[in-house]
């Protein structure tokens, strides 16, 4: 028990847990509504989204990838499913959510196509798709709102279960839970890891590695549809441009869940840490009733130093590793 808590200790995780801590106790005194049970829905409910999305980047940092696309590939799902709903004013959640997942899967399996046929480099690859993603929607909506969707969607996304617990959560936690599955007990989950840590030496073990890059960038563009659909299920209509620019925001969440921009390393636990420090962040920037330019400019700083010390602690990783190939 006492290896287990010191080893513990020493992940990156607890550095997370201290600093979540630490925030709720300051914001508990600056406004007392902070840790009531309806405050604490709702932040999450209206970071479900940044979750969802944080969940399907994941394996993406894992396989030392950059998935940019994921907020026009939110947009272009939204739009898709919210003309879907006007045209199929008697179809359900289960089918909308579906077809917003398959829109998002199509985006995904673009990317990785490219990625593995062409060797473009991820980065270069998910910002050309963007800008084309966010020129097709533009194109097809004119930059105009979708409203007017079926009774049945808005009832379904104000649902609470037991008057308390938001729909958009449930969605997170699916979310969650399948990105979880998949890294720990699949074969696609180890070989993610491998080609993370190594594509060469993946190749060798025997890894199909284009295969692999081709699922996690459809899975990423899966989760962004998701996100799509529990983002219209909140605000009750479509809005094109909401989710622009903030795949950053999303990177960010992830890094600081302990996933390096470097690969090999990251984990659904840690995610989840880092979905709940940037809400826990953004909540209680808006409870101190920070103005909202000061907002961008702290989560720009958060951004900013995730990755810094991710980066400094892969290199001291690395310089230790050099030490002791010196040593032997």
């Amino acid at each position: 028990m006492k290896n287990f808590a010191k080893n513990f200790v020493k992940r990156k995780e607890f550095g997370i847990i201290l600093i979540v801590v630490i925030l709720s106790v300051i914001l508990t005194f600056l406004s007392s509504a902070f840790l009531t049970v309806t405050n604490i829905m709702d932040f999450m409910k209206s970071n479900s989204v940044y979750g969802i999305m944080a969940f399907g980047m994941l394996p993406v940092l894992i396989s030392a990838g950059i998935d940019l696309s994921v907020s026009a590939t939110i947009a272009l799902s939204a739009v898709v499913i919210g003309k879907f709903m006007l045209a199929f004013p008697n179809s359900n959640p289960v089918i909308v959510i579906l077809v917003a997942m398959i829109v998002g899967a199509v985006v995904g399996v673009v990317n990785g196509l490219i990625i593995t046929k062409f060797n473009i480099p991820p980065i270069v690859t998910t910002l050309g798709v963007m800008t084309i993603v966010n020129g097709a929607v533009l194109l097809g909506t004119g930059g105009a709102w979708i409203s007017g969707l079926p009774q049945w969607w808005v009832s379904f996304g104000s649902f609470k279960l037991f008057g308390i617990i938001p729909t958009q959560l449930f969605m997170l936690i699916f979310a969650g839970l399948v990105t979880w599955l998949i890294l720990k007990f699949t074969l696609v989950g180890r070989g993610i890891y491998a080609v993370g840590g190594s594509q060469s030496s993946a190749v060798r073990v025997g890894y199909n590695v284009n295969r692999i890059l081709i699922f996690i960038y459809a899975f990423c563009g899966m989760m962004a549809g998701l996100g799509a659909a529990a983002h219209i299920s909140i605000v009750g209509q479509v809005d094109p441009n909401t989710y622009t620019g903030y795949e950053l925001d999303v990177i960010s969440t992830v890094v600081l869940g302990g996933a390096s921009v470097m690969g090999g390393t990251g984990t659904v636990f840690g995610t989840t840490l880092g979905v709940i420090l940037m809400a826990v962040l953004k909540n209680g920037l808006i409870l101190a009733r920070i103005p909202n330019y000061w907002q961008k400019v702290v989560m720009g700083l958060v951004i900013i130093i995730a990755v810094s010390v991710d980066v400094i602690n892969r290199k001291r990783e690395q310089a230790k590793l050099v030490r002791v190939d010196v040593e032997e």
